[in-house]
């Protein structure tokens, strides 16, 4: 079982039909597949590289991103897609935990990770896919698909921890097969020739739910970056678009779409998740796109497969039943079972919030690397998925708050803890707290409560450059705060509830 078999048989089946178009040009499913196939070739001749090792992904949105994962698959390799928009010192940390062999990225991200991956106990060689070598690459005589057992790795899906280090959630081909089953249950039944519009980042959601469009003979449109221009041109300009979005995406384009007399043109398939989207909004989409929404929630340890709120779903007459299902994340999906539980694993009444669990063949193996992580997120094969929820009586699931204090800005998930353990590098920094500001364009932003040692002083540019430094643009706080203390409990513990109190008291969001 190697997942990348369905491409391939796409491939034989369809040779002609678009794959992946990308910056004006297009290549048809004999092309990827020969292209992949020679890349293949190439890795399974590195002298680095053995059965399962890891080969890290890390470019902007393009058609090579295809080339390196189907390859990887096809070498017989575990693929580890990453984040472009990570500070190379976060993207390092990746690499060494993985142990990566080889790492493909671009000319544009080179001179940045080339420095920072220099110093690793097992430096992994690095791979323009802009330059000669990789074309050479390109050049070799294509070879067969490497046989897989299930469990074999297939992606290493990085999410970062509550200790601000990430995590690799290890995803067999059993789990991405699992997933792409459940996709064409669940969501969508892809027809060849249909386009899947890619403007988030192929290393994360919109990646993974390219697999069952593509095994189908959908079309991949890559944009390098999302505005909300491109989304609403492509609309009008494919045929038969799906595209997966968050939210921030989506209230984005309808600003944009304001005065237009059919803005969702050929949009077929509008799945969002990734992030809270609140009824109003909601309410807003379908009257301006249609009822062709699909909410999916899931987690990188079980991918884009927990629940879903159907297109039915979101259809309704606007009456108290209809607005408290779309303020849900729906039922489980086909062949998925969820729970809500309590610390004990015991389950909650109707309507009672408890941790979100659930079991389902897209469960990940576990935490690479990690058998502590793994022993607490796995127990008796059930996925505890760190989630708030509740259940009602229709099995229809409402997230009520996100564990681990996690900020979710614009679809992207932000630890706090990462952020704080940046700050207090600083010397004049004496604790510090970060928390989620409501944003009406990003659903939140991080902001940052730092107490200053005792006759110290320091600015928010000085505190910015330092997090720049060592973080994503996205991550670093939009604002600072220098109050005299911060509030604890009588044990101590930071009150993150207070500091949100106090930044939003009259709790809108």
């Amino acid at each position: 079982m190697n997942i990348v078999h369905a491409f391939l048989n796409r491939a034989r089946s369809h040779p002609h039909l678009a794959a992946v178009t990308c910056s004006g040009r297009t290549l048809s499913f004999a092309d990827l597949a020969a292209r992949s196939q020679a890349l293949a070739a190439a890795l399974s001749q590195h002298s680095q590289l053995t059965a399962g090792s890891r080969v890290v992904i890390c470019m902007e949105n393009r058609a090579a991103f295809f080339e390196t994962l189907f390859a990887s698959w096809i070498a017989g390799l575990c693929a580890v897609p990453v984040n472009a928009k990570l500070h190379p010192k976060e993207v390092r940390q990746i690499v060494g935990d993985c142990a990566a062999a080889l790492v493909f990225t671009s000319d544009y991200l080179l001179g940045g990770l080339q420095p920072v991956l220099a110093d690793l106990a097992q430096p992994a060689p690095l791979v323009s896919v802009d330059d000669d070598a990789y074309q050479a690459m390109l050049r070799h005589a294509p070879m067969d698909c490497m046989d897989m057992q299930p469990d074999d790795l297939a992606w290493l899906f990085y999410t970062s921890g509550t200790t601000g280090v990430p995590k690799g959630a290890m995803l067999t081909h059993r789990n991405l097969l699992g997933m792409s089953l459940h996709y064409g249950a669940d969501i969508d039944h892809v027809m060849a020739g249909d386009t899947m519009l890619h403007l988030a980042p192929l290393s994360h959601g919109a990646g993974q739910y390219s697999l069952p469009h593509i095994f189908n003979g959908g079309h991949q449109v890559i944009e390098k970056s999302f505005t909300p221009d491109l989304l609403l041109e492509g609309l009008q300009r494919y045929p038969r678009v799906s595209l997966f979005a968050a939210p921030t995406m989506i209230t984005r384009a309808l600003r944009a779409a304001e005065g237009l007399s059919d803005a969702g043109g050929n949009l077929q398939t509008l799945v969002y998740g990734g992030a809270p989207m609140y009824v109003s909004d909601l309410l807003k989409t379908l009257d301006v796109f249609g009822p062709r929404l699909v909410q999916i929630y899931g987690q990188g340890e079980s991918p884009m497969t927990i629940t879903q709120l159907s297109r039915q779903d979101h259809q309704g007459s606007g009456d108290a039943a209809h607005l408290a299902r779309l303020a849900s994340c729906g039922i489980a999906r086909s062949a998925v079972q969820v729970r809500v539980v309590d610390d004990d694993g015991r389950d909650l009444p109707t309507g009672q919030p408890g941790e979100i669990i659930t079991r389902s063949d897209t469960r990940m193996l576990g935490y690479w690397n990690n058998p502590k992580a793994t022993a607490s997120a796995i127990r008796e094969g059930w996925l505890w998925t760190g989630d708030i929820g509740s259940l009602d009586e229709l099995g229809y699931l409402t997230l009520r708050d996100r564990s681990k204090d996690m900020i979710i800005r614009g679809g992207s998930n932000i630890y706090p803890r990462e952020i704080e353990e940046v700050l207090l590098r600083h010397p004049a920094v004496a604790e510090v707290s970060v928390i989620g500001a409501p944003s009406a364009d990003l659903g939140e932003e991080p902001v940052a409560f730092v107490v200053l040692k005792k006759d110290m002083t320091v600015t928010a540019e000085e505190l910015d450059s330092l997090c720049l430094d060592n973080l994503a643009r996205f991550k670093r706080p939009r604002e600072y705060f220098f109050p005299e203390d911060l509030p604890k409990n009588n044990y101590g513990k930071i009150l993150k509830t207070t500091l949100r109190q106090q930044l939003n008291p009259k709790g809108t969001q």
